[in-house]
């Protein structure tokens, strides 16, 4: 009987290569996440790491922030925020510090989209002397970069 629970018992902790295995995050990844502070271990008497369950909601977490544009560091000092063991409330907390710069990157690509073919369909490969888009090329005058497709034009959040 024992030996049966033993067996079905959930493991506190997690070797590397089953956070990888669980998440679907390669072990070289799960180690520069660890290198980031993102994430952390600890190490057995072999020095082999392991992690807390938990890893895997900050793995996860992690992968959707990357994915929708976040930086490392701003993931990295929103996950220092969580206390050890973050509840639902906690991690609404934080994602609703994202909202606005999301919706700012959402209507960026709006723009974006709605604006390439202007820029790119003519193939004329001379955009800042377009007299289209850009006559005379004022836009200079604004700045570097592609001032019309940032939201917030010039001197606007890239």
């Amino acid at each position: 009987m024992n030996a049966a629970r033993r067996s079905t018992a959930i493991a506190p902790t997690l070797s590397v290569g089953e956070v990888a295995r669980r998440s679907g995050v390669p072990v070289s990844t799960l180690h520069f996440y660890e290198a980031k502070g993102l994430i952390g271990s600890t190490r057995t008497q072999g020095n082999q790491r392991r992690y807390c369950r938990e890893v895997l909601r900050r793995v996860a977490f992690i992968r959707v922030a990357q994915r929708v544009g976040i930086t490392l560091a701003d993931i990295r000092s929103a996950l220092a925020s969580l206390p050890t063991a973050p509840t639902r409330s906690d991690w609404k907390r934080l994602s609703s510090l994202w909202r606005a710069d999301l919706n700012q990157r959402i209507e960026q690509l709006k723009r974006l989209r709605d604006t390439l073919d202007d820029c790119i369909g003519c193939g004329c490969l001379s955009i800042d002397r377009c007299r289209l888009r850009n006559p005379g090329d004022k836009l200079a005058l604004k700045g570097p970069g592609a001032i019309r497709l940032w939201v917030g034009g010039a001197g606007g959040t890239r």
